[in-house]
């Protein structure tokens, strides 16, 4: 790489950029120049004029102006002083100076004692420029630090995730094309665990040390702009460059400086990262959408643990961009308690209520409502649906206990539980947590598993699931028969009632076959003494072929879509007093 000679560009130099104190124009230094110029030259013509003018009836000695422009001239000093600093300061105090000895000779040696006030003035207008101008250096240092401290990461000394904002906002404002570039350390866990904190931290330093030298030495030809977000993650601004060769040979750079060894207590590491990038104004021209899409690179980077650790963003990664918007959502849901629940009625085949499933939601702050089939995958792929459910269950849980002591209704609440959660090595006290606070009846619960806890975890499932039933709540075994599960799992399992999924009653009166399913699903459910309701139910003729078949429940849109708390609460009482 071919070294720049001017360092314009380095990391502090960028920082002083997006960051630097804003200073008056100086056009207006001009003006305050020429204004008290003129003032003193008025000043000096008037002071020793004998001349009277007639105004609105009455004389006034020429003089008196003296006194006007002489609180104008020292306006206009003070002014330089307070916004053009050190520049300012000194050219008051030149004209200042050069101008007191001019006024003690006219007072001693011409024995013009109208001078007198204006000397004085002169002093006393030399005090309070250097006491303004000692004033505004104190607290300009103190913005100054302050300024630092928020665009810097402690750790490291790099730029942070807010400089790397305010760095793009500037080059999207200016029109600039650049790429931006998110990094993340692979495994760097496993360093803090084996290793301990201190050196995972000094690993840290020592990175960021060695990209910060590269970039402010200019090494790869282009701009660079590194900055530590947070933890291992970092993001490289890259301009300067002539073509998508120059972005990836700057970014290869980079990755050689990572991989190359650290030795820290004697013991020699080895790190690798993974590289995805995003361009403007080629891939977005929004900086939010331009670090996303950098990101969504990187994780699928990481995702395919290949060789190639580079990426860049692609259309195709839209999808997994949709992910990671949503799995923010659900942080922030989480964070934000926002996570709340809706009920869906269930009834038996003479539309008497049998209860209602509780249906997570999530309001995004936008006005948009997430429902289950958008963020339970994404929850259960980050590992978050455990706290999603839990939140779910018991709150709607204190509803529940709450409706049936008011109403004395017999209806069961149906909570879904995933297999991450039911695995947990609490889950069975937070159970039981749950029905000592919300007074719920036990056997006025019914919690649902997917039918892949059979095949993925079907020993220790038994054993929870056995000690759930000891407590007396139901089990219910959802979306039936869109897994795989064995006859002889299903027939040693505690269930109390299988839920035919959606999509085979959606076929079941245009496909014979999938009517046939239907009807032998139905049937094994009996046979091993299981009630059986089906899911997604939204016509007449759904629900005559349900009846003739011998579905014993049903829930879906026919009769009654997911409601609120209160329309659930009148949905009951209008059953209990019907």
């Amino acid at each position: 790489m071919v070294k720049r000679e001017k360092k314009s560009n380095s990391i502090p130099d960028t920082l002083a950029r997006i960051m630097g104190k804003r200073t008056a124009s100086k056009g207006l230094f001009f003006v305050l120049l020429v204004m008290y110029l003129g003032a003193t030259a008025i000043v000096g013509i008037s002071a020793g004029s004998k001349k009277v003018l007639s105004i609105a009836g009455s004389e006034l000695g020429v003089y008196a102006f003296a006194g006007v422009f002489s609180a104008i001239s020292n306006i206009a000093i003070v002014l330089m002083t307070v916004y053009f600093g050190k520049k300012g300061f000194l050219t008051s105090l030149f004209f200042l100076i050069l101008q007191f000895p001019m006024m003690i000779n006219g007072i001693i040696n011409h024995h013009n004692l109208q001078s007198l006030p204006g000397a004085f003035t002169d002093l006393l207008t030399i005090i309070a420029v250097i006491v303004i101008y000692v004033n505004n250096e104190k607290i300009n240092k103190f913005q100054q630090n302050i300024r630092e401290q928020a665009v810097t990461d402690i750790m490291t000394g790099l730029p942070n995730r807010f400089a790397s904002h305010e760095l793009v906002e500037t080059l999207l404002n200016d029109g600039e094309k650049f790429a931006v570039v998110s990094i993340d350390l692979d495994n760097f866990k496993s360093i803090n665990d084996t290793m301990g904190r201190d050196v995972g931290s000094e690993l840290i330093i020592r990175i960021a040390e060695k990209w910060k030298n590269s970039a402010n030495n200019g090494e790869t030809g282009t701009v660079d702009f590194i900055t530590r977000q947070c933890g291992d993650e970092f993001m490289l601004i890259i301009r300067g460059y002539n073509n998508d060769e120059d972005i990836l040979a700057t970014i290869k750079h980079y990755q050689a400086l990572l991989e190359e060894k650290v030795t820290i207590d004697d013991c020699d590491l080895y790190v690798r990262g993974s590289f995805g990038y995003a361009l403007y104004p080629d891939d977005a021209d929004i900086r939010d959408q331009l670090f996303t899409y950098a990101d969504a690179a990187m994780y699928e980077v990481k995702r395919m643990s290949s060789s190639e650790k580079v990426m860049r963003f692609s259309k195709e990664l839209m999808k997994i961009e949709r992910t990671l918007e949503i799995e923010r959502k659900v942080r922030k849901a989480l964070e934000d308690d926002t996570i709340y629940f809706e009920l869906q009625p269930q009834f038996d085949m003479a539309h008497r209520l049998r209860g209602f499933e509780s249906l997570a939601r999530i309001d995004d702050g936008s006005g948009n409502i997430l429902t289950p089939t958008e963020f339970i995958p994404v929850a259960e792929k980050v590992g978050l649906v455990d706290k999603v459910d839990l939140k779910v269950f018991r709150r709607s849980a204190e509803f529940f206990g709450e409706l049936i002591r008011t109403t004395g209704a017999r209806i069961t609440l149906s909570v879904n539980v995933s297999v991450r959660h039911l695995m947990k090595n609490d889950f069975l006290e937070e159970v039981r947590s749950i029905l000592r606070s919300s007074g719920l009846p036990p056997e006025q619960l019914e919690i649902e598993i997917t039918e892949s806890v059979l095949i993925d975890s079907a020993e220790k499932a038994l054993q929870c699931i056995n000690e759930i039933k000891k407590m007396g709540i139901k089990i219910a075994i959802d979306d039936f028969g869109t897994g795989y599960s064995s006859l002889s799992y299903l027939y040693n399992f505690p269930a109390d009632l299988l839920k035919v999924d959606k999509s085979f009653i959606d076929k079941m009166n245009t496909n014979e076959s999938s009517k046939q399913y239907v009807a032998a699903i139905i049937s094994i459910g009996h046979i091993m003494k299981f009630d059986v309701i089906s899911e997604g139910v939204e016509d007449e003729e759904q629900l005559d072929t349900l009846r003739n078949i011998g579905c014993d429940y049903i829930q879906g849109f026919i009769w009654g879509k997911p409601l609120s708390t209160e329309d659930a609460e009148k949905l009951v009482l209008s059953h209990v007093y019907d």
